[in-house]
């Protein structure tokens, strides 16, 4: 069996998971409520303050999905507790962040300023301080979403990698190239 699907998922206080109609599980808790929907052969069991995903037979397809499946249902309870955070880090010169509610405006060398708009479920942050690069923080509670918006953010400069200069995730490593006097 699957080692990750076969865990079970322990449920905090104040958290709530149904499974709907089309095998569709909601979790509710303090940060809000996610809907996921789940592959109609895997079973969801909720007992006891306890989650458990089981699977029908050992095909492949059935493996992988029953792993998936349960990640899935984690990160969700996960989020609705503690929620998720993401920050980017804008590295260039002249390179800037500010935001006004979900609306996220990025000047990141071209001759225009990017105006992004960010979902309502997630919020997001700008800091800058003198001396250190400015930096995009991304909260909440679908881990997901918060991944994709920042991978979309992250596409519209991406580092390059003679000088590094572009968006990049924090603590992200980069692969250096060396210039063109290093062929000498």
């Amino acid at each position: 069996m699957s080692r990750i699907g076969r865990a079970p998922i322990h449920l905090e206080k104040g958290v709530e998971v149904k499974v709907g109609a089309d095998n569709v599980v909601i979790v509710k808790g303090p940060k809000g409520e996610l809907h996921q929907p789940i592959d109609r052969d895997i079973a969801v069991e909720v007992k006891d303050g306890v989650v458990e995903l089981k699977r029908p037979t050992d095909q492949i397809r059935h493996r992988a999905l029953h792993g998936l499946s349960r990640a899935l249902v984690q990160n969700m309870v996960t989020g609705v507790t503690k929620g998720y955070s993401t920050t980017l880090e804008l590295v260039g010169v002249g390179f800037k962040a500010s935001n006004q509610g979900n609306l996220l405006d990025l000047s990141l060398g071209y001759s225009h300023n990017i105006i992004v708009e960010i979902p309502g479920e997630l919020k997001v942050t700008t800091a800058q301080e003198k001396g250190k690069n400015p930096k995009v923080t991304l909260t909440g509670s679908d881990k997901q979403l918060i991944g994709q918006v920042a991978a979309k953010i992250r596409s519209l400069r991406k580092p390059e990698p003679y000088k590094g200069k572009g968006v990049k995730f924090e603590g992200e490593v980069l692969r250096r190239k060396a210039g063109k006097s290093a062929g000498k």
